[in-house]
């Protein structure tokens, strides 16, 4: 069953007609060819999944039926992802688009002194989090917040387990060992020149632990996804 994405959709709307966006409907109708009386899914990336039926042929504007809906409650555990963008922006992408795959509630480009690039396209980023979402069949959408430099990310709010992985010096402690199933984690992982010491030292004093994530030196996207792997995998 294909899975498409419209925000505005409300459950409470049920059963009801509504419009599918310009993207969505091109795809729907130009791409996979749908008709009326074709069967879709549409999920509006709060956890609610609906059954639909093509009632329209319009490329611009399909029109469908909402017949059911079912919500799907988030994971009871809220991760998010403070990562520097990488050089070579594909590679932050990909990192986008697996843990999207894997499961993340939020994520942060992060700004930090070794950065090397410091401005994204957050239109770009948000498609492949779409993108992601549906291919998956994940039914939410995770936050992509604006980028944040590092002292910025120092003065926000955050309750719950807060992580920095700093691979300049040997850390003793694994994030496996020092996270706690079922608890909110906040992961900051920086740039390819990895944190400045300054920023280790400042992240420390506010309450950030420092961790390893195995014993291989990791390029950034590999380690921000080692890091939601084990968050996901010590919550199984």
């Amino acid at each position: 069953m294909n899975l498409f994405y419209q925000p505005d959709i409300s459950p409470e709307s049920v059963p009801c007609t509504a419009t599918l966006d310009t993207e969505e409907s091109y795809h729907c109708i130009k791409v996979l060819r749908l008709r009326i009386g074709s069967q879709i899914q549409v999920t509006d990336g709060k956890g609610n999944l609906y059954d639909v039926t093509v009632s329209g042929e319009d490329s611009k504007r399909c029109i469908v039926t909402l017949n059911s809906a079912i919500h799907i409650e988030k994971r009871p555990f809220h991760l998010h992802m403070a990562v520097a963008p990488t050089k070579s922006i594909d590679r932050f992408e990909w990192f986008l688009e697996k843990a999207t795959e894997i499961g993340i509630n939020e994520i942060t480009p992060l700004i930090c002194e070794h950065s090397e690039r410091t401005t994204v396209r957050m239109d770009r980023l948000q498609k492949i989090l779409v993108s992601a979402m549906k291919q998956s069949l994940n039914l939410h959408l995770p936050r992509l917040n604006e980028p944040l430099k590092f002292r910025d990310i120092m003065n926000a709010s955050f309750k719950g387990e807060k992580f920095i992985g700093y691979v300049e010096e040997k850390q003793e402690i694994m994030l496996k060992n020092a996270y706690t199933a079922g608890s909110d984690a906040l992961i900051l992982i920086g740039p390819e020149g990895d944190f400045s010491t300054e920023e280790v030292e400042k992240a420390v004093q506010n309450g950030y632990a420092a961790i390893s994530l195995g014993n291989s030196r990791l390029r950034t996207e590999t380690a921000a996804l080692v890091a939601c792997h084990t968050i996901n995998l010590k919550n199984d």
